[in-house]
């Protein structure tokens, strides 16, 4: 039956007791509605309701599993995740209980902290991997509580260690997030070919090998369906003279996926993705040298208008590493709100165009 179907006596929506924030409109609804489940608007205007505690049958959803005195959100019925009439189950990712390791949180602004947060909010636990006691320090003070290790993805010895202080927080993992790179920009931008073989290696040992050499390590605490997921940029073919070298790097680290994903996936549900993330304002962009214009291109090309949110990336990592997303594999997701959509917008033709 539709709302607006009456057949027996109609039922005003009960007021959310003591709350002035759960109080409903009134809307009425009738009994005889009994299949009638709210979508769309109707969702969310339902939505409100029925996150106090129900003294009685609940008026609202006829078909509600819950019973008197639960809270229906918040504590749903044991012997069922999902709850017939209502928004959706409370944990919808599955991530409540689960332990993911972070590498790469530093600041409030790295994608890293943006998906650290997320996954605490869906119930996830995370541990999180910081470079060196300098970083602990402050990212103790930004997460304060929460089982904080050191290790430096240069050195084997250290990712020994990491693994073996892991062993006594938790015995396995069930996702990593590797949210860690590195390019020296010291000298400016420089012809392509001109790149210094040290820096190179450098950035392609932390950027790069860090996530095989840590899967490697860590293989032992990886759960039969867990999640890897690293942090890569939206398009390695698009030659930014002051991105540099760092581009190709990203690149082998996108064919690293795949050949890790195909690795840890035989005979298992472990899964490895990347998200290739658009332009961001992070901390680390900053020492990118002429990254603010680039920022500021972006956002203009970019057809909604305004630049991608490091918080939108992080949403999608904490997709990729939900057991929600268990088909996905070996992919890399590009988030960059449009931005490779819309590089001949007319607009920006014409002002390109003009500036000459």
């Amino acid at each position: 039956l539709k709302k607006d179907e009456v057949s027996h006596k109609p039922v005003r929506r009960r007021e959310a007791p003591d709350n002035p924030e759960l109080e409903a409109p009134a809307t009425i609804l009738t009994a005889g509605a009994r299949r009638w489940i709210p979508r769309g608007r109707d969702l969310l205007r339902h939505m409100k309701p029925c996150l106090a505690p129900c003294p009685e049958p609940c008026p609202v959803f006829f078909d509600c599993a819950l019973k008197p005195e639960t809270t229906s959100l918040i504590q749903p019925p044991a012997k069922s995740k999902k709850v017939i009439g209502h928004i959706m189950e409370t944990d919808f990712l599955r991530l409540s209980g689960r332990t993911i390791l972070v590498f790469g949180v530093a600041n409030k602004k790295s994608v890293a902290y943006a998906a650290a947060r997320d996954l605490e909010e869906c119930g996830a636990r995370v541990i999180y991997a910081v470079r060196n006691r300098e970083v602990r320090d402050k990212v103790e003070k930004l997460l304060p509580d929460r089982p904080i290790l050191e290790c430096d993805v240069q050195s084997d010895e250290e990712l020994e260690n990491l693994a073996a202080n892991l062993e006594k927080i938790t015995p396995e993992l069930d996702g990593i997030v590797h949210s860690i790179a590195f390019a020296d920009y010291s000298q400016g931008v420089q012809p392509f070919e001109k790149t210094v073989k040290r820096d190179f290696l450098q950035a392609m040992d932390i950027s790069c090998y860090s996530l095989m050499n840590i899967v490697n390590r860590l293989k032992s605490f990886l759960t039969e369906d867990a999640a890897i997921v690293t942090i890569s940029i939206s398009a390695t073919r698009l030659a930014a003279d002051n991105y540099g070298y760092m581009a190709p790097i990203k690149a082998a680290l996108n064919s690293s996926v795949a050949f890790l994903a195909k690795s840890l996936g035989k005979g298992s549900g472990c899964r490895v993705n990347a998200v290739g993330a658009g332009l961001l304002k992070t901390a680390s962009s900053a020492g990118i040298p002429g990254y603010v214009d680039s920022y500021l291109f972006a956002e203009k090309v970019i057809p909604r208008g305004y630049a991608l949110r490091t918080e939108e990336v992080a949403d999608v990592v904490t997709y990729l590493l939900s057991p929600r997303s268990s088909g996905i594999n070996g992919q890399v997701l590009t988030v960059d709100a449009g931005m490779e959509l819309n590089f001949f917008d007319p607009e920006i033709v014409r002002s390109a165009v003009s500036e000459k």
